[in-house]
């Protein structure tokens, strides 16, 4: 997929495909790897698929917050000159997802989330921040899937090096702050943009309970579960979790 990385001004992105776009927003801790499953199969599909690289350590300590990467989705967009997208974000991306999708209705037809903070307070808030303490981290870094094994050891040192940065990890904890902050359960009700919510049945860092709120609170959703998984359903189940979006596409008529 390295080919496929594009530098154009302050966007990095990968682009591949040709067709009604997707925007995929990556979390907090995620890489643009993590959705390589849905790039791959979709891409083949008649779908243009869009990551952008959130600056979530580059932007100003002031400016880190979800209002300005939703702020940043929505200028990727027009510098793209995309019309009408497909959002799709896990975690953080999510939440980035929702916003943008409450604040520019108009440049979204679609909102995929999957375990997305946004309603649950302790969403990114839990257990940061043991630096220095690498078997602490892995730990942590497991307890994000239902099988410990997917956290590789490529994952761990990833998330042991950001909260080992310290500007990394000060960057961290006001993107945590802000999303409690930006709690958006009074909002959900009014955005009438079709929903597709695929979701972990064992995330334990936005347990089913929170999917089934967005489900209540969110006018036109979907629900799709995952069995024995996490909180990254489009890495630990790729295969399943491709099949619900492309169940929701096609409902949809996307």
């Amino acid at each position: 997929m390295k080919e496929s990385f594009k530098k154009e001004g302050k966007f990095n992105y990968l682009e591949v495909g040709e067709g009604t776009p997707i925007v995929i927003l990556h979390g907090l801790m995620g890489g643009l790897s993590n959705f390589e499953a849905v790039t791959e199969s979709f891409s083949a599909k008649g779908y243009k698929i869009l990551i952008p690289e959130l600056p979530i350590y580059t932007m100003p300590l002031l400016k880190t917050n979800v209002k300005n990467f939703a702020k940043y989705v929505r200028s990727f967009i027009l510098h793209k000159e995309l019309d009408k997208v497909i959002l799709l974000g896990n975690s953080l991306g999510g939440h980035i997802g929702l916003l943008a999708t409450k604040l520019y209705p108009e440049l979204v037809k679609g909102l995929v989330i999957t375990g997305s903070s946004g309603l649950y307070e302790s969403a990114m808030g839990d257990g940061y921040p043991k630096r220095g303490d690498y078997e602490f981290i892995k730990k942590k870094s497991e307890d994000v899937f239902y099988d410990p094994a997917v956290a590789t050891k490529e994952i761990v040192d990833e998330v042991f090096a950001t909260v080992n940065d310290r500007s990394k990890l000060i960057k961290t904890l006001a993107i945590a702050k802000s999303a409690i902050r930006h709690n958006m359960g009074k909002d959900l009700p009014k955005m009438n943009i079709p929903t597709g919510i695929i979701w972990g049945k064992n995330d334990t860092v936005t347990p089913p309970d929170v999917a089934e709120e967005f489900h209540e609170l969110l006018p036109d959703s979907d629900l799709y579960w995952i069995e024995k998984c996490g909180h990254a359903p489009m890495m630990e189940h790729p295969k399943e979790f491709n099949e619900h979006l492309q169940d929701w596409l096609t409902k949809r008529n996307f």
